[in-house]
């Protein structure tokens, strides 16, 4: 998932902002999209330039003899007419103008919509929202959530919204289609997805005891609802719902791809109406779950927005999820977008409440709602294949979910602003912090992978920050050895900081190595010999990312996550605030507490040897100036 700037103000500016130098505007587009063919394409990086970072990354990861091995498959490579070929078809594929980035199609298809594993754990991801200080139940905080988010509903559909800017320069905002009415389709062998006109299907769908219910967002006459009015409709749906769970349809979307592809089949086949329910639910601007929980602690809320029950859900689009306290979050279906237009939305929303800029209308009265149109319930009619996937499905997810742990550290030790009297990243210093925590953990580095936004090019998506170098190794080692200086491990530090924000800034620029050796690969034709580098054992294990790791950094954000991508692996997320530093470590079940408790162990130590270090320095500055004034 990339890594966003934070938002600091939910208002657009004016679309006759001044044009970034090199960028023209394209006013058929609307506001929002007014750069968007303007944008660079991104570009195929020099092979040997992709090739030295290859080999400085896999490095802190291989023995002398192993690293030898690789430098000679790399070499072979860089030397073939093979490799030539291939960075020329891909060249050639960058700059066809039928295709607008060399890599997105391929990577939306393989990353997302041909993976076949369920998407809740493997590619959902989770938003716990900062709650209300005014604690309000459930059907009030999910009208008042629904009610601010219908402002940037209509300027995203609109295009009126600001394109986001990264140092003035636009970022590509195509995605951002796929935020409202919009739905994932399972299929075999690869999903699609759809989107839906607004102004047809100006509807939520409300989930509640596993029953799906439709609320329009307008009256008869087309007016907007207000909040008090929506909230009365909630009401009606808890009402409706009752005390009894109804069959657990929603669980299908749980389901490996393959398996929902043919369930949906099956539930499309039992009954003509299941078609006209399914589509409801898939045209909605969102879905809402509301939950028959009250969880209480962080850790207990992110568990309960990653995953819930896995039947009260509809995985296969965006829904906000409000519990019975009045808790809230938010469950992303990734394969359209990654995390900034959410986040976004998530600020833009929060923000608006929080500073009481929401326009929510009138205050409830006992009248209210009583002329609105009474939701309507989306009934399934099921048969006995059906019922039986539907079984299978809660099955399956059991054992999935059931075999996973969380752990959340809300580290308040220090956050962004202690870290940056060190004139340090704050985002490079806490990627040195689980560095650490590995070593200890596994005396070796982890091999880490970090999201790097790439919008800035046209359809762009992300690339990888290889985070663990030999920088970050000989500063782990040194922070675990003894007998070493703070002042020569606070120069390791400052190497090794320097060394990640250069990675960091090649990957933003499209210049990582494996979007470029994926590419690559892909321009082989059928019955071409696949290179040897792809087949040096270095290459699949220094991209087997036993840390999966990205930076959502807001106030709105009480916790965020996502599941791991390799079996032995953890997902890890976390937040650097101003005086905290959060961490969501998700795995199966593979020493999670232990990895929480290093990290937090790690934190404190790097802080403490910063300071030492810092104060060994000013006591030399003191000798120093007191020696020449004498």
């Amino acid at each position: 998932m990339p890594k966003p700037r934070t938002l600091t103000s939910s208002t657009p500016r004016r679309a006759t902002d001044a044009i970034p130098p090199g960028y023209s505007v394209d006013a058929s587009a609307g506001p929002m999209l007014r750069f968007e063919a303007s944008l660079p394409r991104l570009p195929v990086p020099p092979l040997s330039s992709t090739a030295a970072k290859y080999l400085e990354t896999v490095q802190p990861h291989l023995s002398p003899e192993q690293y030898s091995v690789t430098q000679a498959a790399v070499k072979k490579f860089l030397e073939s007419d093979q490799a030539k070929v291939l960075q020329e078809r891909l060249q050639a594929r960058a700059v066809d103008p039928s295709t607008k980035n060399w890599l997105s199609e391929w990577w939306n298809d393989v990353a997302y919509m041909a993976y076949r594993d369920p998407v809740v754990v493997f590619v959902s991801y989770f938003y716990v929202y900062r709650d209300d200080i005014k604690k309000p139940g459930q059907a009030q905080r999910a009208a008042s959530l629904i009610k601010a988010l219908l402002p940037f509903r209509a300027l995203v559909e609109s295009k009126q919204l600001e394109p986001e800017k990264v140092r003035g320069m636009p970022l590509s905002m195509d995605s951002y289609k796929w935020l409202f009415h919009a739905c994932r389709y399972p299929l075999k062998p690869s999903d699609t997805a759809r989107k839906f006109n607004p102004a047809k299907h100006n509807h939520v769908v409300f989930i509640r005891k596993n029953k799906f219910f439709k609320v329009a967002l307008v009256d008869k006459e087309g007016r907007e609802l207000s909040a008090a009015e929506l909230e009365a409709q909630i009401d009606m749906v808890i009402k409706l719902a009752g005390d009894e769970k109804g069959p657990p349809v929603g669980a299908l979307t749980s389901e490996n791809r393959d398996i929902w592809t043919d369930a949906r089949a099956a539930l499309l086949a039992a009954s003509p109406s299941n078609a006209m329910s399914l589509e409801t639910i898939e045209s909605a601007m969102i879905v809402v779950c509301l939950d028959d929980t009250k969880p209480v602690t962080r850790q207990e809320a992110s568990w309960s927005c990653w995953v819930g029950d896995g039947r009260n859900r509809f995985y296969d689009k965006h829904q906000l999820i409000v519990f019975e306290n009045g808790k809230s979050g938010f469950l992303g279906e990734h394969s359209c977008m990654d995390g900034t237009p959410t986040l976004r939305m998530t600020e833009f929303l929060l923000g608006a409440l929080a500073h009481g800029k929401a326009d929510l209308g009138p205050a409830r009265t006992p009248e209210t709602g009583l002329q609105l149109e009474a939701p309507q319930e989306l009934k399934f009619v099921l048969d006995n294949k059906t019922r039986e996937y539907v079984k299978q499905a809660e099955a399956d997810f059991d054992k999935l979910v059931g075999a996973h742990d969380m752990e959340v550290l809300h580290y308040e030790g220090y956050g962004k602003e202690h870290i940056k009297k060190f004139k340090a990243s704050p985002d490079a210093w806490a990627q040195l912090v689980k560095q650490l925590a590995f070593h200890k953990m596994f005396g070796r580095p982890g091999i880490c992978y970090e999201s790097a936004q790439t919008r800035k090019y046209q359809l762009g998506r992300t690339e990888v920050i290889r985070s663990a170098s030999n920088e970050s190794k000989a500063f782990a080692e040194a922070m675990l050895n003894p007998k070493e200086t703070d002042e020569h491990r606070a120069i390791l530090f400052r190497r090794a900081v320097a060394r990640h924000l250069q990675y960091a800034a090649w990957a933003a620029d499209g210049q990582g190595v494996d979007r470029h050796f994926f590419g690559l690969k892909r321009m082989l034709k059928e019955g071409e010999h696949v290179p040897e580098i792809y087949q040096d054992s270095a290459f699949a294990r220094t991209s087997h990312w036993e840390l999966s790791t990205s930076n959502l950094s807001s106030p709105y954000l009480d916790g965020w996550g996502y599941g791991e991508v390799v079996p032995d692996g953890y997902g890890l997320s976390y937040t650097i605030g101003d005086e905290y530093i959060r961490w969501t470590i998700t795995s199966l079940k593979k020493r999670t507490k232990e990895l929480k408790h290093h990290l937090a162990e790690a934190a404190t130590e790097v802080r403490e040897m910063m300071e030492r270090a810092a104060r060994a320095e000013a006591q030399k500055k003191e000798v120093g100036g007191g020696a020449v004034k004498l």
